[in-house]
């Protein structure tokens, strides 16, 4: 059973950067799907970005801003956040399933089987 910790949230002023990072135990990062999602208190949760065997999706509202990347040796799947903006202020979640997850579901919350407890960005301007 895979667990995660999510951490680096902050806040930040409109055009900066943050890295979130998501700490996975339990399962090697290499044999799992992992997606960041967030959900602000006006919002349902949406999928922002994930990484699978498959490939790597983004959601449109962070395509050219954000980057997900693994460092399978410290078994840390990594969010890069750029070009931040007031709306990007929410509570970001990573989670995780074992195996691969298609390109159609990989930004669905359904899909994932694991979750983080999450950490809060806030974004002023």
């Amino acid at each position: 059973q895979a667990q995660l910790m999510e951490s680096g949230g902050e806040t930040a002023h409109a055009g900066g950067s943050l890295r979130l990072s998501c700490a996975v135990s339990g399962d090697p990062v290499s044999t799992l799907s992992v997606g960041w999602f967030r959900q602000s208190t006006a919002n349902e949760r949406e999928g922002v970005a994930s990484l699978t065997p498959y490939g790597i999706n983004y959601a449109d509202s962070v395509k050219g801003r954000f980057t997900i990347s693994a460092d399978n040796a410290k078994n840390t799947v990594y969010l890069d956040m750029t070009k931040l903006k007031p709306d990007d202020t929410a509570m970001y979640f990573c989670a995780s399933r074992l195996g691969a997850i298609g390109a159609y579901s990989a930004l669905s919350a359904s899909a994932y089987r694991y979750w983080g407890q999450g950490t809060q960005v806030t974004v002023v301007s």
